[in-house]
């Protein structure tokens, strides 16, 4: 099965600066993603995508929602039609006019897969949180505290052990750091800081 989507150009230019509303995005949400793990791991790259943007881009509240709007509904269309993933989020989101850097940074959260290369800084980091945070809360479901006391230490050993959240691609997180020039222990850190707070 094959997810590329054999275009590098997402939404109209004219669209720039439009948004959905909190409401829009979470009638969307709802709808879509049905499967709890799943709408977990998407408030939680959200969550990181806003925090991010506060802390290190110093963005408005505008600026923030939407790197949260892209960490939010990147895997939107996983849950209901996988062979679709990808594709069908960001028709939904063209129909709908929504900025294009919010579409192409979900169009490229996974090169790999959908053949879009990350480009723009919400890009990089929706690609770069995106693994990681899985790996991170994975980490943190074996924990008899959680998050809480979680050392950057043992999120790395973890990451060194293959067989442990053996769908998460190591080679992805460390071409994803590589690209957004951002150390992997800087990265992990901001993770564990940050992803407990959403539960």
């Amino acid at each position: 099965m094959s997810l590329l989507l054999n275009r590098t150009s997402f939404g109209d230019v004219a669209n720039k600066g439009n948004s959905l509303s909190r409401t829009e995005a979470m009638d969307l949400f709802n709808e879509w993603v049905l499967n709890a793990r799943l709408q977990l791991h998407m408030k939680q790259v959200a969550h990181l995508m806003s925090s991010w943007a506060a802390e290190r881009e110093q963005l408005d509240a505008a600026g923030q929602w939407r790197w949260e709007l892209a960490g939010l509904l990147h895997d939107a269309d996983w849950d209901r039609w996988p062979e679709l993933h990808c594709k069908k989020i960001i028709e939904e989101l063209e129909q709908r006019n929504v900025d294009p850097e919010i579409i192409r940074a979900i169009a490229s959260h996974g090169p790999n897969h959908f053949g879009v290369e990350p480009e723009t800084k919400m890009d990089k980091m929706l690609y770069a949180f995106d693994e990681l945070s899985g790996l991170v809360h994975a980490y943190s479901l074996m924990r008899p505290g959680g998050y809480d006391g979680m050392e950057l230490k043992g999120v790395k050993k973890r990451l060194k052990e293959k067989s442990f959240a053996a769908n998460v691609s190591r080679e992805e997180i460390n071409d994803a750091c590589s690209r957004a020039g951002i150390a992997l222990d800087g990265l992990i850190g901001f993770i564990i800081e940050k992803q407990g707070a959403v539960v």
